[in-house]
């Protein structure tokens, strides 16, 4: 099949959606697919284009197999409202001029957010009457509506629509995670219309390592520390500032560091946050190389996923299978009723604490700390659901069967755009 993936994020930006997109298409290639993916210029996490591809409109590159085509973002390092929007808008504008740049696709998959995507993959999709599948990472805006980063009523309902409008023009919807597809059946998408595929882990690439020969902890002066690990995006959602506040409970267990990892905008205002409650036992290190990334994981004696606690059905952190891949416990300060909380459950390879509360993540932190055997436990067990869940090739398998399926089915269609109660298959994850 010729497949044409619109990311906004891609290869070489090395958190998020970024990598998943990029295993997802070279996964595809090495299957003998043709894939296309139109995207940015890169610049995640430090949100400035990166040097080799600045100034540039457009960008035409090959790696393993997988023709990129990049376009102009108008982008700020700290983005307001108006800046944020404006970001989407140039995407939108760019990006559209590049789809044309290239064979007719069989499927189109597009990921959202940015929501405004939408806009230009509809637009081609109808000139070229080939089917959208719309993959949801995080749903918008409620999203951003429940965090407070967005309050202008006339921008709500109009994001609102533009949200309707990308799930009635999607031929398929592929999300995440159950509470995702709970989410959107209550706003009135047919379930038969939704997919789940969840996001997926390389478990060659993030597997139990041995903690003696890890260079990762030598290098940065953790030899015989209990590790307590948070890595990645530090946003609203997360409310590290519990962590912080959990490691203080802890100061006088010297063994016991926390290190938080992520983008070094973040971490200066944590760096404050930490003097302030004379939190020395925290490290603070800026995001790592990818190819430091398994010893980064394995380093950990505890990976921590934290959420604030009204995040319930609209995020899905990607580091779980992550955390499970590496056979490190989890320790889950997310909302009990959420979809993350669901997930480590499932999984058996963690613990759920109440969100917000450095009290119980310290008691929790503890508790594995003194019972060595739980956490091998529920490393071990974690780490066989990810093999048996979250593997690549499953995810590649159910793609691959979903665009085949669409195709198939699309033989005997005519419209791009059909009506809502005209799907057919459901995927379950």
């Amino acid at each position: 099949m010729h497949i044409l993936i619109y990311s906004y994020n891609y290869h070489p930006e090395p958190i998020g959606i970024a990598p998943l997109m990029t295993e997802l298409a070279e996964g595809l290639v090495k299957r003998g697919h043709q894939v296309r993916v139109i995207t940015g210029m890169p610049n995640y996490p430090q949100r400035q284009i990166y040097d080799a591809y600045r100034g540039k409109w457009y960008v035409n590159e090959q790696k393993n197999g997988v023709t990129i085509q990049r376009s102009y973002l108008r982008i700020q390092s700290k983005p307001n409202l108006m800046d944020r929007l404006l970001l989407e808008l140039s995407f939108v504008f760019t990006s559209l001029p590049q789809a044309f740049k290239g064979r007719r696709p069989d499927v189109i998959i597009l990921t959202v957010p940015p929501l405004l995507g939408t806009l230009p993959v509809t637009i081609f999709a109808w000139l070229y009457n080939c089917p959208v599948v719309l993959n949801v990472q995080d749903i918008l805006p409620e999203a951003a509506v429940r965090m407070g980063l967005l309050k202008n009523k006339w921008m709500i309902q109009t994001l609102a629509a533009l949200e309707k409008f990308a799930y009635r023009t999607a031929h398929t919807i592929s999300v995440i995670a159950d509470g995702f597809r709970e989410n959107l059946v209550n706003k009135g998408v047919p379930i038969n219309k939704i997919v789940c595929i969840p996001n997926w882990v390389n478990v060659n690439f993030i597997r139990p390592l041995a903690k003696e020969n890890n260079s990762w902890i030598s290098s940065h002066k953790l030899n015989g520390k209990f590790v307590v690990l948070y890595s990645g995006n530090i946003a609203l959602t997360q409310g590290l500032e519990t962590v912080i506040e959990a490691a203080v409970c802890l100061r006088h267990i010297k063994d016991i560091v926390f290190v938080i990892v992520g983008e070094s905008i973040a971490l200066q205002r944590l760096q404050e946050y930490c003097l302030l409650n004379g939190a020395d036992n925290v490290l603070l290190l800026p995001l790592q190389p990818r190819e430091k990334l398994p010893e980064m994981l394995a380093a950990a004696d505890i990976g921590l996923i934290v959420q604030k606690r009204n995040v319930i059905s609209f995020n899905m952190p990607s580091k779980i299978p992550l955390l499970l891949a590496s056979g490190s416990p989890i320790v889950g300060s997310v909302p009990a009723t959420g979809t993350a909380a669901k997930a480590i459950q499932l999984s058996g390879g963690g613990i759920i604490v109440e969100p917000e509360s450095p009290d119980a993540m310290a008691a929790a932190v503890h508790d594995l700390y003194v019972n060595p055997t739980l956490r091998a436990r529920l490393g071990k067990t974690g780490r066989q659901f990810a093999e048996e869940n979250y593997s690549l090739e499953q995810a590649l398998d159910r793609y691959e069967w979903l665009f085949s399926d669409i195709v198939a089915n699309r033989k005997s269609t005519v419209s791009i755009l059909p009506k809502l109660n005209s799907q057919k298959s459901v995927v379950d994850g």
